[in-house]
């Protein structure tokens, strides 16, 4: 641990806005080592690779092979000291020696003392250089320190040897918290292989241009975005979806950085840079989100700052006052009093266990397929009171197909159809893809002039001089049409067309409800959280999708700003709100809701960059889970502070009264530590 610390301190200083150290804490030091054995581990692996920039693999270059041997390390001295401190005390109380007297058995405590006790004073002396005096490498200081002072030896030895002890229990369950977020962050490789006049060549990921052809075999992970050239494909996406079922695609299809080819070897063409792939945004998110802090996690910061100045002037009050007050005034017992509140005090369990929390929060999402862009969103999303919800592509496929076609008979149907479809091939709405589906290839022939998208209606545009428009029945009205049906009387969604001033009929689409809509809608009811569905299809729809769902509440015909008003309607009433859509088009609605999550978020790059919570795959199921996930998470940190404060106040009381030893301050210490990052690593084993 000695060469670990060393090399801990050579890091460069961080501070905050006022000039203020931020690092050189407990929790700061941990994370470093929890960042520095990961990234031990994965040069361990590159070194042990084929890759062509590895041949050279000399002694000086040596490594640890396993992660037990990795841990050992961590714990060696440790366990040099424990053996030392545990044949002193049997020489002290079982075997008396006459030799173990006087300088030689300070000089053993001593020896047993300096593998644990070196670092943390270096730690401490470090602080105090850079400006932090109060820290907790500076209560342990002074308390064992002291109890060396006061002839209390194995007490002193046995409070440094416990702390270092949890503080490696401390680094590996933060390494392994970070370990689980790892695991999508390594989901790109390095190298990929391209093809080269029908060569296969080995390349850096990074060097591949668009439109370069990547040869994928059977089991290896896609490194860029592309197009699949091969007719068929199957592929693993679980380290982008939290799926693990095999996603067929066709030719022609869009394959992710990250997938994993399960079959035949494929061919792909490259369509996105390396840097900027839907993995590499994915990847940005995740390794922000650890740095964005709940309020919980920034309180227990700020606490910490302000009470261990507090506690250290309290332990000197305690062993000074009392000689104004107490007749038989012993200034040792005294001292040992305030020793014992400094250990009692020094805010480990806290400063540790609520970040790893949040830790385990993200990476148990992560694994999920759900993304957090911060722990702040874990506790925000904890309190949602009703989650509102877009109907198409959240609780539907969003797959629509083509049900009635109704033109009057003053027209040619197929020549509106043709018209319809070119038109409707300047949109990106599910709708035109129906369209498309059932008319088939756009008539190039056919002249498209003034398109025009007309938001929350429709299109509209001219062809040979005459207007045609296709939309919504609000789209009829704006223009003035006239039109002799009652569009309330069908169920499914209504294209109504116009051409030359004059209504030509309809096309009914109909999307597919989610298989997974109904346990979503569920899930939700019974973690009390209320359901609305807000849409722009028509209310007879989205009534017809509710009603068969269950949800509460659910309004149709709504125009983006018409959302806007309903969520302020919602949120009026003192209800905390969660919106789920794509991020896109609702962007006025994601940005006045409490949390914005996106379905589907690796279909669009807006959908990342807008919303909190990204739901990487269609399955709104997931939005209770991300709730139950973020309660959970805030369940077991305050859990964990419950725990600290109770145990802290109790041992504390006891140790100010004389009753309380230094053995019961270290279990209100350490054992407190060491219970409370149990309690938090379960929310990593978790099924949700």
């Amino acid at each position: 641990m000695d060469a670990v610390n060393n090399n801990y301190m050579e890091h460069k200083h961080i501070y905050d806005k006022d000039g203020r150290q931020l690092c050189c804490t407990q929790e700061e030091k941990i994370n470093h080592l929890a960042d520095k054995s990961l990234n031990h581990s994965q040069k361990k692996d590159n070194c042990c690779s084929t890759d062509e920039n590895n041949e050279e693999h000399s002694e000086e270059n040596e490594h640890e092979h396993t992660e037990s041997q990795s841990s050992f390390r961590m714990f060696l001295p440790a366990i040099i000291s424990l053996a030392v401190l545990l044949i002193a005390i049997v020489f002290d109380n079982y075997l008396p020696q006459s030799w173990f007297k006087g300088n030689v058995r300070i000089g053993w405590y001593i020896a047993a003392y300096i593998p644990v006790g070196f670092p943390v004073l270096k730690e401490a002396f470090e602080s105090i250089t850079k400006g932090e005096i109060f820290s907790e490498f500076l209560l342990m200081s002074i308390a064992t320190v002291g109890a060396f002072a006061i002839g209390e030896y194995p007490e002193g030895v046995a409070v440094m040897l416990f702390y270092s002890i949890g503080e490696v229990f401390q680094t590996l369950a933060v390494k392994r918290a970070k370990a689980n977020i790892k695991t999508l962050l390594d989901q790109r490789p390095d190298t990929v292989t391209i093809l080269q006049n029908n060569e296969a060549k080995t390349v850096k990921a990074e060097t591949v241009n668009i439109n370069d052809i990547i040869q994928l075999k059977a089991g290896e992970k896609l490194g860029l975005d592309g197009e699949l050239l091969s007719e068929t494909a199957s592929f693993n996406t679980a380290a982008l979806t939290g799926e693990s079922k095999p996603d067929t695609k066709t030719k022609g299809n869009t394959v992710l950085a990250g997938m994993i080819n399960l079959n035949t070897v494929s061919q792909i063409k490259v369509t996105t840079a390396y840097t900027d792939s839907k993995l590499s945004k994915i990847l940005e998110l995740v390794q922000n989100a650890t740095a964005q802090k709940a309020p919980t996690e920034l309180f227990i910061r700020k606490f910490a700052k302000i009470y261990t100045p507090i506690v250290v002037f309290l332990a000197v009050a305690i062993c000074v006052l009392p000689m104004l007050f107490v007749n038989d005034y012993v200034f040792r017992d005294w001292l040992y009093r305030a020793l014992v509140f400094l250990v009692i005090s020094c805010p480990c369990a806290l400063v540790i266990s609520i970040p790893l929390g949040y830790f385990g929060g993200i990476g148990a999402a992560s694994r999920n397929g759900i993304l957090f862009k911060g722990s702040n969103f874990l506790d925000v999303i904890s309190t949602i009171q009703n989650v509102v919800m877009d109907k198409t592509g959240t609780l539907t496929k969003g797959v629509f197909d083509v049900q009635e076609v109704n033109i009057k008979a003053d027209f040619n149907k197929d020549e509106i159809l043709q018209m319809v479809n070119a038109l409707e091939s300047q949109s990106t709405h599910p709708v035109a893809t129906a369209i498309q589906k059932y008319v088939g290839n756009v008539n190039t022939a056919i002249k498209l002039n003034n398109v025009e998208e007309i938001s929350g209606h429709g299109l509209k545009a001219n062809i040979n001089g005459k207007e045609l428009l296709v939309g919504n029945f609000k789209l009829m009205d704006k223009f003035n049409i006239q039109y002799d049906i009652d569009p309330n009387t069908i169920v499914y969604t209504v294209i109504a067309i116009s051409y030359d001033k004059k209504f030509v009929g309809y096309i009914t689409i109909a999307d597919e409800i989610k298989e997974d809509a109904q346990d979503a809608v569920n899930n939700l009811h019974n973690l009390k959280v209320k359901t609305t569905m807000l849409s722009g299809d028509k209310t007879t729809v989205v009534k017809y999708v509710a009603d068969k769902l269950g949800i509460d509440n659910a309004f149709g015909d709504l125009l983006p700003e018409d959302k806007v008003n309903k969520v302020k309607d919602i949120k009026s009433r003192n209800e905390t709100v969660a919106f789920v859509g794509d991020g896109v088009n609702d962007a006025p609605v994601v940005a006045l809701s409490d949390v914005g999550i996106a379905m589907g978020g690796l279909g669009s790059d807006a959908t990342i960059e807008t919303a909190d919570v990204v739901i990487q795959n269609d399955e709104p199921s997931k939005i209770a889970m991300a709730i139950n996930i973020g309660k959970q998470t805030k369940r077991i940190v305050w859990q964990n502070i419950g725990l600290a404060f109770t145990v802290k106040a109790i041992v504390l009381i006891l140790g100010a009264g004389g009753i309380a030893t230094m053995w019961e301050a270290v279990f209100a210490d350490v054992g407190v530590a060491l219970l409370a990052i149990l309690n938090a690593v379960r929310i990593q084993q978790m099924k949700f």
